[in-house]
């Protein structure tokens, strides 16, 4: 559905139902807050079955060391009495090492959720609380990845749909490569007017 440049899609409304999903889940189970799980599906979710499960899997990844780095900051801030200066240094460094390894393993895709659910974690842990705490926020992040994939299997845009958004990415792309030529022209002409100079 548009009006005018406004537009309600699938994917949007696949979004709004994962969150909704994760809301419930974890409602009825008496889990806690919904927040990570609920940023996950909004991440993981993608226009199709097949891009979701190749962004899950970078996802997945990224939440693992993400996770991981959260629970070695939460033991880290432990042995040093939660002071601030940890905190301080240690995360950003722990940021730089997020991408790193994340481009060395080339999950480049990945990073930006592995430094989310790093951040998201480590800082939401409450002083006082188990490694079980940080360990349950990363397990939260799984459960969001799988319902925005398992709700992009059950529910597949229609092919006119589909065919939509191939069109618009179309017309996208040929912008960006107007914009290109236009750019490299500019180029070429300054090149070509130094060379007569």
């Amino acid at each position: 559905m548009q009006i005018g440049r406004f537009r309600l899609g699938m994917r949007t409304i696949k979004t709004a139902l994962a969150v909704m999903l994760c809301i419930l889940l974890f409602h009825i189970t008496d889990r806690g807050s919904p927040l990570i799980a609920a940023l996950a599906t909004v991440f993981s979710l993608r226009q199709d079955l097949t891009t979701s499960i190749s962004f899950g899997r970078s996802r997945v990844l990224g939440n693992s060391l993400g996770g991981l780095l959260a629970m070695i900051y939460y033991y880290i801030q432990a042995f040093f009495n939660n002071e601030f200066f940890v905190e301080l240094l240690i995360l950003p460094l722990f940021v730089i090492l997020v991408i790193v390894l994340s481009d060395g393993l080339n999950n480049n895709s990945g990073i930006i959720s592995a430094i989310a659910t790093m951040l998201l974690i480590a800082l939401s842990i409450p002083q006082g609380e188990s490694a079980l705490f940080a360990l349950n926020r990363v397990l939260d992040t799984f459960i969001g990845t799988i319902i925005a994939i398992s709700l992009n299997g059950v529910i597949t845009p229609q092919t006119d749909e589909k065919e939509k958004e191939l069109k618009e990415d179309l017309v996208e792309l040929k912008k960006k490569e107007a914009e290109l030529n236009k750019n490299l022209y500019t180029v070429r002409k300054q090149i070509k007017d130094q060379a007569h100079k």
